[in-house]
């Protein structure tokens, strides 16, 4: 037992995490702090590197549920959830279509766009026709994204046609579609969603173009600044307009919506994440902690997730 309730009623636990998709180092990290916190935590639990072999590693392995902590694709855009459901086995955080939805940038920014809410403008870019359109419809600067990518892979700022087509280039190794959206000129926040709570906004400063891989996973110069430093009134709005940003997408369980508000005041809507990093540096654990739950709390509370109302 511990002062959480009794770690038995999870029965046996599987920590998904590795994979095969380009945040795989990343999946690991965060897998090993969530085993070891299970661990801690008196939870029958297992570390499972599912690699590409999901069905192999998490079928008729007497477990009864799992914790999923894989990042990007394979494990983050439905396809593992896909086939636990098949398994009848219970997990953690969004269902089939709410983790299609949100990995898939471009269908995010389409679902929020038809909800009437504010996500920056965009250009998907195929061809080199749309390289030379795209200034003109959305000006300079722009950031350029590869769709289907978690962690800031690919992604980089374009200033003017020619950064644009490096930026298109580098998008373009991650085989996925590309898009280009409009650079907002403010200051990034993120939330966290656990169960159905809003947990304190966190405020992003870096010294680097944009809160990148590098700021995110590596650099120490990265400050997080939380509480966020604005008023009541306007983070309450926030956690709202969040509220919304994941029910449109049938978000569930946990996860973390990142957005800017611009100089004037306006906020846009940026990505999901539902298997948000774990990792010493991962904002969901900060912003945890700042609503005063402790990190193994913080696991207990996702991998309750998983348990069938």
């Amino acid at each position: 037992m511990t002062g959480l309730g009794d770690p038995g009623r999870f029965g046996k636990v599987a920590v998904a995490m590795g994979g095969a998709s380009a945040e795989r180092e990343i999946s690991l990290i965060s897998g090993e702090q969530v085993f070891a916190a299970l661990q801690r935590l008196g939870v029958d639990a297992k570390a499972v590197d599912v690699g590409r072999r999901f069905l192999d590693e998490l079928a008729g392995r007497g477990f009864d549920r799992v914790f999923n902590i894989l990042h990007g694709r394979g494990g983050e855009d439905g396809v593992l959830q896909g086939l636990l459901e098949a398994l009848d086995l219970p997990y953690t955080g969004s269902g089939v279509l709410g983790s299609a939805l949100t990995m898939d940038k471009l269908t995010t920014k389409w679902c929020w766009r038809g909800a009437g809410l504010p996500t920056p403008d965009w250009q998907v870019l195929e061809t080199r026709e749309d390289l030379a359109r795209c200034g003109d419809y959305l000006g300079f600067p722009v950031i350029v994204k590869p769709a289907l990518e978690g962690s800031s892979l690919g992604m980089s700022k374009a200033d003017d046609r020619h950064q644009l087509v490096e930026a298109w280039t580098l998008a373009r190794r991650y085989d996925s579609p590309v898009f280009a959206e409009r650079w907002i000129d403010g200051e990034e926040y993120t939330a966290t969603l656990l169960q159905k709570e809003i947990l304190p906004l966190i405020r992003l400063e870096t010294p680097r173009i944009f809160y990148d891989f590098e700021a995110k996973y590596r650099a120490d110069s990265t400050r997080y600044h939380c509480p966020c430093g604005l008023p009541a009134e306007m983070e309450q709005a926030l956690m709202a307009l969040v509220v919304r940003a994941c029910g449109v997408l049938r978000v569930s369980g946990w996860g973390r919506v990142d957005l800017f508000l611009d100089r004037t005041g306006q906020p846009w809507l940026i990505e999901v994440n539902t298997v948000p990093g774990m990792t010493d540096h991962s904002l969901v654990p900060m912003a945890a902690r700042a609503a005063g739950i402790e990190f193994d709390e913080l696991v207990w509370r996702i991998l309750e997730t998983s348990v069938q109302a």
